[in-house]
């Protein structure tokens, strides 16, 4: 007896809607990333980082930067 290796797929009875795609993408968004303000010099700067402008986190100088 001859044994064949066939994948049996499924396939769609009908044709997605672009509108029926859409909606169910809907969640797929770009969000921006979260945003603070530094205390010392008002700059913004992301969450839990250095703020570049003067060199501080938490109220501490952290890198110490030239005033030009």
């Amino acid at each position: 007896m001859l044994k064949l290796d066939i994948q049996l797929f499924a396939v769609p009875f009908r044709k997605t809607s672009k509108t029926s795609k859409r909606t169910r993408r809907t969640h797929y968004k770009i969000s921006e990333n979260g945003t603070t303000t530094c205390p010392k010099c008002g700059a913004v700067v992301r969450p839990h980082r250095v703020c570049k402008e003067c060199g501080t986190y938490k109220g501490k100088e952290v890198i110490k930067k030239e005033e030009a």
